[in-house]
């Protein structure tokens, strides 16, 4: 398995036995270059533009075994794809997904969270892997929140974690960490999954450029236990093989 960090919260997961990869969150970046004959399935976990763009159907001109595994509040009818000149190629790929369900696309299987921001967060089992992207499901805890608000937050995030049995396993996860955060609470939600599933590797993601955020997570006493499941990205294109 071979994960590749395309930019902000896109990664791309290549199976090259299988000829398989799945990308996440697309809206931006240079992407690798598969094979033609590839089977692509392109998640999006909410409609936010720093996780979802209308780019990501074009690849169905390149890629004819294509897959769409979006999050139903990108929907899009035939009107409004004929205004955005959304391939033809591309229209009968697409599948909407719900909250809180369970989907069989070919030979992955996917379970879907609800985010604590908008959409989806995907559990993805396959080639004997499984995979977790969170898109926007995370502890936020913004400067402006009140008492109310952030314990209400922390209350529905841990609500759809615990949903899961307690060390889930995981092969690698996708998890925010965003250092736009309350300073004392920037690393809330990563802790909490790190502490809560059994993450073999996590990728950071969501930083917006800071990737200083990483370090400083691994710095600190908090993360003493899992710091070293903890990957470090410096730049978009990163690779690593699993």
């Amino acid at each position: 398995m071979k994960i590749t960090y395309v930019h902000h919260s896109s990664f791309a997961i290549e199976f090259p036995e299988s000829k398989k990869v799945l990308l996440f969150d697309y809206f931006n970046g240079e992407l690798p270059q598969w094979d033609k004959d590839y089977r692509i399935y392109v998640f999006a976990s909410h409609k936010h533009y720093d996780h979802f763009s209308k780019k990501i159907f074009n690849f169905a001109l390149e890629y004819p075994d294509i897959k769409y595994i979006l999050a139903k509040e990108t929907r899009m009818n035939e009107k409004y794809m004929d205004r955005w000149n959304i391939p033809l190629a591309a229209r009968d790929k697409i599948s909407y997904v719900g909250k809180n369900q369970e989907y069989d696309f070919d030979d992955i299987h996917v379970t879907t969270l609800t985010s604590t921001d908008s959409g989806v967060a995907f559990i993805i089992r396959t080639e004997g892997k499984t995979l977790y992207h969170a898109g926007d499901l995370n502890w936020w805890w913004w400067d402006q929140y009140t008492p109310q608000q952030a314990l209400q937050m922390e209350k529905d995030f841990k609500a759809q974690i615990d949903k899961f049995d307690k060390n889930l396993h995981i092969d690698a996860a996708f998890l925010p960490l965003d250092i736009r955060l309350k300073e004392e609470g920037f690393f809330l939600g990563f802790d909490y999954y790190m502490k809560r599933w059994d993450i073999k590797m996590a990728f950071p993601m969501h930083c917006w450029g800071r990737f200083d955020a990483i370090e400083k997570l691994k710095a600190m006493p908090v993360s003493a236990e899992y710091r070293d499941r903890v990957v470090m990205i410096h730049n978009d294109g990163e690779s690593w093989e699993v």
